[in-house]
């Protein structure tokens, strides 16, 4: 069925063992990483986990824009709007698959792929995180834009941006700044930039490579195919990179009022770094908030204690109103003007991030078994 929302192939390589490759299919909405190809994905990729016969798995989309712009949200926002703080089986299902299938391909035994090219965004950078392979092109564009809709970096975010080199990670959380191919592999969300019009090179490279079925030694090889096709592309330059002291001094201390402060006074020549201000100054404090106090809490915990503590973030974010207000001003009536509640960072209280990250109900099972 050529109408799937994932299209599943495998490549057949030169000494009879397979790739297997999942492409996301959804272009007219960006590739929107949806309930229905999450539950395409994750047996998939399983049941080739499983096989003998495969050795690597190849995650790619459709369409020339983007590999994956997000979590597709529409209709979780109906249910916000009729669940209000009330029990929302809806969001469980919706966040704990998502969830899962991301830790999946964070722990995938074999080599894993993924080719980010185009928008990578929110559920797409969950996605690439955990690739044991993470190709960006020339035409990445790569963010973590949750604040903007009254949400924090979920999708493993609290662990990876806590990964990140010296406050990085913070400062993406409260600033949603888009990277570029440089910048994301300087951040470690992506291994090497090879050009887009070199996938079909990539592919035969895979169909004639001498695969052992021996995890360590496969990821070597695509590691050497990656490189042959990305030999010679130049990076561009980094914005990370260029003001990573800046960015550090900026988000310094314990203490988000102390950043934000910095933040509200920056005059920066750099109209990257400028607009990165802005949109800290325009998002939704409880974001900035939840955001700040994950990342002072999971610095030591494992990527799976993280997940679960996201489970129950997300299903907080759910309950309260800031979430489904992001999502009416830029998906629904696209206003751009949302009202946040509460409307300054001075006005959250302890009690208030507490609400956010408390149990509701039962963790999920898929989540809970998590090692």
């Amino acid at each position: 069925m050529t109408d799937s929302v994932v299209l599943f192939n495998e490549i057949k390589a030169a000494n009879g063992k397979r790739f297997g490759v999942a492409t996301l299919n959804a272009p007219a909405s960006l590739n929107s990483l949806s309930v229905a190809m999450v539950r395409l994905l994750t047996p998939k990729l399983r049941e080739w986990a499983a096989d003998p016969g495969i050795v690597g798995v190849l995650l790619d989309a459709a369409g020339e824009k983007s590999f994956c712009a997000g979590g597709d949200l529409r209709q979780l926002y109906q249910t916000l709007l009729e669940c209000g703080p009330e029990r929302n089986e809806y969001a469980e299902r919706f966040f704990a698959e998502e969830y899962e299938l991301d830790h999946l391909i964070h722990t995938f035994p074999k080599p894993f792929l993924c080719w980010g090219h185009g928008i990578v965004m929110g559920g797409g950078v969950g996605l690439m995180s955990g690739a044991s392979h993470r190709v960006v092109t020339a035409q990445s564009r790569v963010a973590m834009p949750e604040i903007n809709i009254g949400l924090y970096p979920d999708v493993g975010g609290s662990w990876f941006l806590r990964r990140m080199p010296g406050r990085v990670g913070l400062f993406l959380a409260l600033t949603a700044a888009p990277l570029n191919a440089a910048d994301a592999i300087f951040c470690g969300l992506a291994d090497l930039l090879v050009p887009h019009e070199k996938k079909t090179q990539v592919l035969e490279s895979i169909a004639s490579a001498p695969w052992q079925a021996e995890p360590q030694a496969d990821r070597a090889t695509l590691s050497r195919v990656l490189a042959q096709a990305g030999e010679g592309a130049g990076l561009p330059p980094s914005k990370l990179r260029e003001h990573f002291d800046t960015i550090n001094a900026l988000m310094a201390g314990d203490d988000l009022l102390d950043i934000a402060g910095r933040l509200r006074q920056l005059h920066s020549e750099d109209p990257w770094l400028q607009t990165a201000a802005k949109t800290f100054g325009k998002g939704a404090p409880s974001s900035a908030a939840l955001s700040f106090a994950l990342w002072q809490r999971v610095h030591r915990m494992s990527l799976a204690e993280v997940f679960r503590l996201e489970y129950w973030a997300s299903l907080g974010f759910c309950a309260h109103k800031d979430f489904a207000e992001g999502i009416r001003a830029l998906l629904i009536d696209k206003d751009r003007n949302p009202a946040w509640k509460p409307a300054t960072l001075e006005e959250i209280t302890p009690a208030f991030i507490e609400d956010h990250l408390r149990p509701r109900g039962k963790m999920a099972p898929e989540l809970a078994s998590l090692a």
